[in-house]
């Protein structure tokens, strides 16, 4: 799969967490919202590094990788 293939995975892995926190806002189940949202970011964020053609790491926080790649975002 190459990289594009890979972003656009990740978005609709975010974006079915998206459809679970919202319906687990309906129900009242706050801290589930607060997981499938945060899983959310943290797939998308994978996805723009994936599109400008950087390594993804294995781990969750992708933050230094984010800031170690920042030039090659436009």
């Amino acid at each position: 799969m190459n990289n594009i293939e890979m972003a656009r995975s990740y978005i609709r892995q975010a974006e079915e967490r998206l459809h679970h926190a919202r319906e687990s806002l309906d129900r009242g189940n706050y801290p589930y919202v607060m997981r499938q949202s945060q899983e959310a970011v943290e797939l998308l964020l994978k996805a723009a590094l994936r599109l400008v053609g950087a390594d993804v790491p294995k781990w969750h926080d992708v933050g230094s990788i984010l800031r170690k790649e920042k030039r090659r975002f436009p």
